[in-house]
């Protein structure tokens, strides 16, 4: 029987990341796993769109919320609240990317780190 791989603590933070995004409706969410990129500053990017600066707000505190609850963890760093085109949640491990959807086209972060194994959620 072969033997099952143990979920990292950086893969079950990108889930609850993942689960406050769907949270909130997010589009387009992919989960970006860096971990065999060389120079990586995260195991995992998590990146989706929202289509308002109310529901980037939703977001990022949906998020907040189901790190907190599932893993007792708060953001190390946020960047963007004020601005509403991006924001990050950085958990260090794990960088939740909450982009207006012009911005995420325009910033092309899936583009830029081209070597991750990208997966892709279901709206």
């Amino acid at each position: 029987m072969p033997k099952k791989k143990k979920t990292s603590d950086s893969e079950k933070l990108s889930k609850a990341v993942v689960a406050g995004m769907q949270e909130k409706k997010a589009l387009d969410i992919v989960v970006m796993d860096m971990r065999e990129i060389k120079n990586a500053v995260a195991d995992f990017f998590v990146i989706c769109s929202g289509s308002s600066d109310k529901q980037l707000e939703a977001i990022a505190r949906s998020i907040d919320e189901e790190v907190e609850k599932k893993m007792k963890e708060s953001p190390w760093h946020t960047e963007g609240k004020n601005n509403k085109e991006w924001m990050i949640l950085d958990y260090i491990s794990v960088v939740a990317h909450v982009f207006r959807k012009d911005r995420r086209e325009f910033y092309a972060l899936e583009r830029l780190w081209g070597d991750a194994h990208v997966t892709e959620i279901p709206d």
